[in-house]
């Protein structure tokens, strides 16, 4: 599947700031499952800084935007062809080791009742099918809801809250997994659609679980599946913070108001 992305995100700030200072993960990682065709990402005003592969094999790109300035735009432009492997991010070079994803952060700490969902839904192979139970236990726990949740919204918190939204699915599945000894990281990226066919929020965020024999393997609990073609892979994290698309700071003191527009389409082949 060929896939066009246009990603805008505009920060606008109350009074002027001095200069903001940017770093990006809005790249698509190179595996076998993708492609990058055509990718271009520019911000308004600002200037390219140092570029570097981390451990992760994610492409981290700084920028700095000179002001005073009232206003920063960062668009992402490009075409991705995708294909199937069914979740398996085959190919993909890092040198992170995998165990190093077994430290658990604020957001993706387990507690009592994250335990007891790991338990339940073992079954007989915690290392086969589990990880399938697990993806689909979370989704089960947490009911998918717009809106109820912050961007500082724990896994522990949103299964308490049984409602959340693409972010608590995935903290809560790295939870669950690291909890039970398995490697468990966040991933950023974009969505075609959901597994109906439906229009889905573009911008998107699933997890990977590092298995025996396969290595690292995707799972959305958001729409109960592996990724497939129509999901474009950015970058990886311990949680959402740490693989965010774009981290930065504004000098000046300034208040922040953030608006992000992601449109995602099929393109004739």
């Amino acid at each position: 599947m060929r896939l066009t992305v246009d990603h805008v995100t505009r920060y606008h700030y109350d009074r002027p700031v001095r200069s903001v200072v940017q770093s990006h993960r809005l790249t698509p990682s190179v595996f076998a499952g993708q492609k990058t065709i055509a990718w271009e990402v520019t911000v308004t005003g600002g200037a390219k800084g140092s570029v570097f592969r981390d451990g992760a094999g994610d492409l981290v790109q700084a920028w700095t935007v000179p002001g005073p300035l009232a206003e920063v735009t960062v668009r992402v432009q490009g075409l991705v062809e995708t294909v199937d492997l069914t979740g398996v991010l085959r190919g993909h070079k890092e040198t992170a080791a995998p165990e190093c994803y077994l430290r658990a952060t604020l957001p993706t700490r387990a507690d009592t009742a994250l335990d007891s969902l790991a338990r339940s839904a073992e079954g007989a192979d915690p290392l086969g099918a589990g990880p399938m139970r697990w993806s689909a236990a979370v989704a089960d726990a947490i009911a998918y809801r717009p809106g109820v949740t912050s961007a500082h919204t724990t896994a522990a918190e949103a299964l308490a809250l049984g409602e959340g939204v693409c972010q608590d699915h995935a903290h809560a599945l790295i939870a669950v997994a690291r909890v039970r000894g398995l490697p468990g990281r966040y991933v950023s990226g974009y969505l075609f659609a959901d597994a109906d066919g439906q229009s889905h929020e573009a911008a998107h965020a699933w997890a990977e679980l590092h298995l025996p024999g396969l290595g690292w393997v995707g799972f959305d609990p958001a729409n109960r599946c592996c990724p497939d073609d129509r999901y474009i892979r950015l970058g990886s994290g311990f949680d959402a913070q740490d693989a965010a698309p774009i981290r930065g700071i504004a000098r000046g003191g300034g208040k922040e108001a953030m608006d992000v527009t992601v449109a995602i389409l099929q393109a004739s082949q």
